[in-house]
């Protein structure tokens, strides 16, 4: 009887966290679109992905600040902790910002190696009272890298061996990155100085963060966001859609909104194509988003799920003439909770770039048709309604 009580005690105590935390956010959450200029490399594999990285690395002479929602303690995380160990003992600050909870498997003892070797490491977005639940539920999903100031990065991949492609149960991972150079980098700085200091107090910044930095090739719009507003940016894309609508995302659990804009652009001839990976990493998901499946199909959008390996990029393209590429998944989560970065450009080489890589993902899936939907075993039907109440924490 005590058991039931205290199970009853904690789901009351939750429900009033989460909903007193989802006002305050709603209350307090703000985003910034900010128009600068950068020069683009488009990255997707991940071997091509860690390589220029490392090279990056290695060529820090001043200071290196890296935040990523994922950092596996395994043999490839750990490839880029004795890198960043390496270049601290030389004399480059190192600062290393990780998720508390995406990186929560990070061992102690890797921690003191890290910090030993000059490292300066901290988790973001750490639990914290009296709203528990909500901070356990809030996470800063960006990745950002900045080296000297100079050389930006932000999109998909974290980093550890399935993001290497080095993890059998995945395979082949494929995700969409991006690599800056030129006045957006400032912005990147910006940004990550920023979630920095949220959790060391504030941080002397050094005229080194911010040296002078050429004009870019290109314009860009950067879109940095906390709880909100990514909803609206990926609603203004589609509404502008005349041709074609390409979508890449490893979850799309949308809600209504996105949803809908997608069916009225369906409405007005624009040919949808998304793909999706064919196997979920997390449990829930597929079952959360099969009636938004069905929906679409039934309306005439093409549904693609990978089949070489896992589909982890965050993509949308329209018309291809505008593309967007971030952290971003199509779920209420980065909708309504995460801290994410988005980039939104019009450069048509490096849209070239994408489109390309997008009609050879297509060429690696098999097309999803509405009777493999129809035909679910019953206990999948059974998970489904279970998956959607729970959609907005997936």
């Amino acid at each position: 009887m005590v058991f039931f009580i205290l199970i009853f005690v904690v789901l009351i105590w939750m429900s009033i966290d989460l909903t007193l935390g989802a006002m305050k956010r709603r209350k307090n959450s703000a985003s910034l679109m900010k128009e600068i200029s950068a020069d683009l490399d488009f990255v997707s594999d991940g071997d091509d992905f860690f390589r220029i990285l490392l090279k990056d690395l290695d060529a820090a002479e001043k200071h290196i600040h890296m935040m990523f929602f994922i950092l596996r303690d395994d043999k490839t995380g750990n490839e880029f902790i004795d890198k960043l160990c390496e270049k601290a003992s030389s004399g480059v600050s190192v600062k290393l910002l990780v998720d508390y909870i995406g990186s929560k498997n990070i061992k102690k003892s890797t921690i003191r190696k890290m910090k030993e070797c000059g490292i300066h490491f901290s988790y973001s977005r750490k639990a914290t009272f009296p709203l528990l639940f909500t901070s356990l539920n809030e996470r800063n999903h960006r990745k950002i890298t900045v080296i000297d100031g100079k050389v930006g990065y932000m999109g998909g991949f974290n980093i550890g061996k399935e993001y290497a492609g080095k993890d059998p149960k995945f395979g082949y991972w494929r995700d969409y990155h991006l690599r800056f150079q030129g006045e957006a980098v400032y912005e990147l700085q910006k940004q990550f100085l920023s979630d920095w200091t949220r959790e060391n107090n504030a941080t002397k910044l050094d005229d080194d963060f911010f040296p002078s930095l050429p004009e870019g090739n290109a314009t860009v719009n950067l879109h940095i966001t906390n709880g909100s507003n990514v909803e609206g940016m990926f609603i203004s894309l589609i509404d502008q859609a005349v041709t074609s609508i390409y979508i890449g995302t490893p979850y799309y659990i949308p809600g209504a909104n996105v949803q809908k804009s997608i069916l009225r652009a369906v409405g007005r001839g624009v040919n949808v194509k998304i793909i999706l990976p064919i196997r979920a990493d997390h449990p829930f998901v597929q079952e959360a988003s099969f009636p938004y499946l069905v929906e679409l199909i039934e309306a005439g959008c093409d549904i693609h799920q990978y089949m070489n390996g896992f589909f982890h990029a965050k993509v949308l393209l329209v018309d291809d003439h505008v593309c967007d590429i971030g952290t971003a998944n199509f779920d209420m989560r980065s909708f309504t909770i995460n801290g994410e970065i988005n980039c939104i450009f019009r450069d048509q080489e490096t849209i070239r770039k994408v489109k390309e890589t997008i009609e050879r993902d297509i060429v690696q899936s098999e097309p999803l048709h509405l009777k493999r939907l129809k035909d679910r075993t019953v206990k999948n039907r059974l998970i489904g309604p279970i998956a959607r109440a729970l959609s907005p924490f997936l």
